[in-house]
C-alpha cells in the first residue's frame, strides 16, 4: 500500500483554508449593540426555562378541571397540552411496568407504551433488544365528541395508578373528566410473561362521546433493526394477521408499499424477524386498514429501521361507552413461548411456510431439532438431524440412482439413434421413446424422487432462517447459526454477494458441484434432445447460484446443505458400488425388450400424435 504524504500543494491548500476561516470569523464577529441584544435574549430564555422547570416540579393536578366544550379558550388550552376538552391536566412522566423478562414504560401523555425492552436478549452488537423506543411507535384512539369535535388520545394526559392483583402488576391510566367520568387504559402484567392484558374502557362518557361515529384505533410502529444484515432481517420482517375465523394472511415483505382492508381481525403481528409486537383482542375488530412500508433499499450498516407498519380499526360503542379487552405481546418469535397462548393462536405468527411444507416444519423439524439440541451442541444437532433426514430419504435416493443406471445402460442405443436421425428431430424422438418403452424405462422416473423430496427441502429451507433456537448460537467459526458466518470482510461490496466471505456457503457449493457431477453425468446424453435443458450448464450454474444466494443467509442452512450433499454423495457411492449391478440391470432390460409391451392409452395417443406430425411435416416438403 502506498504511504500517504503531504506535498507542497496540500500544505498551501490548508494554509489558504485556515486564512479564509480567520477572515470570515473576523468579518462576522458581532457589534457591541448585537452583543447587548444577545445577552438580553439569553436572560429571557433562562428565565422561561426556570419557570418551566418549576412547573414540572409541581405535584400532579388531580383536581378535575371541567371545561365547556364550546369555549374557544378551552380549545386553545387543549392544543397547548394544558387541558383537553374537560379532561384533567396531568404532568408529563412515565410509569415503569416490569417482570423477569419484559420492561415497559408507559407515558402519562397518551397513556401508551413508549418503551418495550427484552431483559434476556441482546442484538448482534450486544445492545438490549428494544421493540419500542425513542418514538418509533404510536398507539392512540380517535373519537368524536357530542358536538362533533375530534380528539386523539395521544394528546391527552392520563393519570397513572399502580397496584397489585395477586402476583400481577396492574397499571391504570385514566384521562379524567371527573372522578366518575374517564377514559381508562388498564395494563396487567403477569410474572415471567411477555403477554400483557390491555383493556380500554370508558365510564360516564356516554354524554361526551358521539355514539353515531366509531372510535378509531390507530397503531403505528417502525421495526427496529436487530441483526447485522438488515436486508436478511428485513426478508423475515412482515405484518401478519389472523382474520375471518382463523385465516392467516400477510402483507408483502418485498413491496415498497402494501395495503389491505380486512374484516374480523383477531390479532395483528408486527414481526421483526425473531421478535414480534402483537396486538390481540377477545372481540374481533370488525374491520381494519393495514399498511406495510419497506424502509430497506440496500444493505447498510447505518440503517436503523426495516419496515413501517400501521393499522386503523374502528371500535364499537356499547350504550355510548367504550369497552375492549385486548392483549399486548412484546417478545421473541419463539414457538416455545408463543405456544403457551393457544387460545389466541399466536404461534401462527411464525412463518413456518405454507401448506404441507409448513406442517412438516412446525410438527416434525421444529420439535425434532428442539429435542436434539436439548442434549447436543446446536451445530452438532444440525449435523445429526441432517444425517437422520438423509437416511430416511435414502430409499428415494435409491430410486433416483436406479433410474440413472438404467439410462446409462441404454446410452449406446440412444447415441446410435441420435446419429442416425440427427437431421430429423421428430423421428429421433419417436425412436427414442420406442427404446424406452420396450426397455420399461421412463426418462421422467428420475424426476419423481426429486419431486417427492421437495416438501422436505422447502420445510428445512424455512426452518433454519426462522428457528429462534438457532439465534446467536455459535458453531466452529460461525458466531450465529441464524445469520451468515464471516471469515473475511471485503473492503468493497460485490453486487448480489455482499461485503464479506462466508465459508459454509463455499463448502456447500463445492459439495453440490460434485453431487451434480454424479447425478447429471448420466443425463448428458439427453441434452441435445428437443426440450431438454443443457445439463452441463446447470451443473456449473447451481453451485455458483448457491454461493451467491447463501452468502447472506443463515449459516445453519448452509451447514445443512453441506452435510446433506456429502451424505448423499456417500449414499450414492454405496448404492453404485455395493447395491446396484449394472450388468444385471442390462440383462433385465434386454429381457424386457423381448416381451411384447402393451401400450396404454396415453402412450398410444402420444405415438399417434407424433406420427401425424411426422406425416404433416413430410407432406409439407413435397
Amino acid at each position: 500500500m502506498e504511504e500517504k504524504k503531504l506535498d507542497i500543494n496540500s500544505i498551501i491548500g490548508f494554509v489558504l483554508i485556515f486564512g479564509i476561516l480567520i477572515f470570515m470569523f473576523y468579518q462576522n464577529q458581532p457589534t457591541p449593540e448585537e452583543l447587548e441584544a444577545q445577552k438580553a435574549e439569553q436572560e429571557q430564555v433562562e428565565a422561561e426555562a426556570k419557570k418551566v422547570e418549576e412547573e414540572a416540579q409541581k405535584p400532579t393536578i388531580k383536581e378535575t378541571q371541567t371545561i365547556n366544550l364550546n369555549d374557544s379558550t378551552a380549545v386553545a388550552e387543549y392544543k397547548s397540552g394544558v387541558g383537553a376538552f374537560g379532561f384533567s391536566a396531568v404532568s408529563d412522566g412515565t410509569t415503569k411496568l416490569e417482570n423477569e423478562v419484559l420492561y415497559l414504560e408507559v407515558s402519562n401523555k397518551g397513556g401508551q407504551i413508549v418503551e418495550a425492552r427484552m431483559k434476556n436478549f441482546v442484538t448482534y452488537d450486544s445492545v438490549p433488544v428494544y421493540l419500542v423506543k425513542d418514538g418509533n411507535a404510536n398507539f392512540a384512539l380517535n373519537f368524536t365528541t357530542s358536538d362533533n369535535r375530534v380528539l386523539n388520545t395521544a394528546d391527552l394526559y392520563f393519570e397513572p395508578s399502580l397496584s397489585k392483583s395477586g402476583d400481577n402488576h396492574v397499571l391504570s391510566m385514566k384521562a379524567k373528566v371527573a372522578d366518575n367520568q374517564f377514559l381508562e387504559y388498564r395494563y396487567e402484567m403477569k410474572p415471567n410473561e411477555y403477554l400483557v392484558n390491555f383493556t380500554v374502557r370508558s365510564q360516564g362518557l356516554n354524554g361526551v362521546l358521539n355514539s353515531s361515529k366509531p372510535v378509531t384505533l390507530e397503531w403505528e410502529l417502525k421495526g427496529i433493526r436487530h441483526s447485522k444484515s438488515v436486508r436478511y432481517e428485513n426478508r423475515y420482517t412482515r405484518l401478519t394477521y389472523n382474520h375471518e375465523d382463523g385465516k392467516i394472511s400477510k402483507l408483502s415483505e418485498n413491496s415498497d408499499l402494501d395495503e389491505e382492508s380486512v374484516e374480523d381481525v383477531k390479532w395483528l403481528s408486527y414481526r421483526q424477524h425473531f421478535f414480534s409486537s402483537i396486538l390481540a383482542t377477545d372481540d374481533q375488530f370488525e374491520s381494519a386498514q393495514l399498511t406495510s412500508k419497506n424502509l430497506v433499499e440496500e444493505e447498510s450498516k447505518e440503517l436503523h429501521f426495516t419496515k413501517e407498519y400501521s393499522t386503523k380499526a374502528p371500535l364499537k360503542l356499547q350504550g355510548g361507552e367504550l369497552s375492549q379487552n385486548m392483549y399486548w405481546y412484546y417478545g421473541p418469535t419463539d414457538v416455545k413461548v408463543l405456544d403457551d397462548y393457544k387460545d389466541l393462536g399466536l404461534v401462527d405468527t411464525i412463518p413456518f411456510g405454507w401448506g404441507i411444507f409448513g406442517w412438516i416444519n412446525r410438527h416434525v423439524f421444529t420439535p425434532f431439532y428442539g429435542f436434539l439440541s436439548s442434549f447436543l451442541p446446536f451445530g452438532i444437532a444440525i449435523i445429526v438431524m441432517t444425517i437422520l433426514v438423509r437416511l430416511a430419504m435414502s430409499p428415494v435416493t435409491y430410486k433416483s440412482y436406479l433410474s440413472q443406471a438404467k439410462m446409462k445402460v441404454l446410452k449406446p442405443e440412444i447415441t446410435e439413434i441420435n446419429e442416425k436421425y440427427k437431421d430429423n428431430a421428430m423421428k429421433k424422438q419417436q425412436e427414442t421413446m420406442k427404446v424406452y418403452n420396450k426397455a420399461g424405462v421412463s426418462p421422467m422416473s428420475g424426476c419423481v424422487p426429486a419431486v417427492l423430496q421437495l416438501p422436505i427441502f422447502y420445510a428445512l429451507f424455512m426452518f433454519f432462517p426462522t428457528s429462534f433456537a438457532l439465534r446467536q448460537r455459535s458453531f466452529l467459526w460461525a458466531d450465529d447459526l441464524s445469520s451468515y458466518d464471516t471469515i473475511f470482510d471485503l473492503p468493497f461490496t460485490i453486487p448480489f454477494y455482499g461485503d464479506h466471505v462466508s465459508l459454509f456457503p463455499i463448502l456447500a457449493s463445492i459439495a453440490i458441484f460434485f453431487y451434480m457431477q454424479m447425478t447429471t453425468g448420466q443425463s448428458m446424453q439427453m441434452q441435445q434432445q428437443p426440450g431438454m435443458p443443457n445439463m452441463k450448464f446447470i451443473m456449473y450454474l447451481s453451485p455458483i447460484m448457491m454461493l451467491f444466494f447463501f452468502n447472506n443467509y443463515a449459516s445453519g442452512l448452509s451447514l445443512y446443505y453441506f452435510i446433506s450433499n456429502l451424505i448423499t454423495i456417500f449414499i450414492m457411492l454405496v448404492i453404485k458400488n455395493y447395491i446396484l449391478d449394472e450388468e444385471k440391470i442390462h440383462a433385465r432390460i434386454q429381457e424386457n425388450k423381448k416381451k411384447p409391451k402393451k401400450e396404454n392409452k396415453f402412450q398410444r395417443k402420444m405415438r399417434e400424435m407424433m406420427e401425424q406430425a411426422e406425416q404433416q411435416k413430410n407432406s409439407g416438403k413435397r
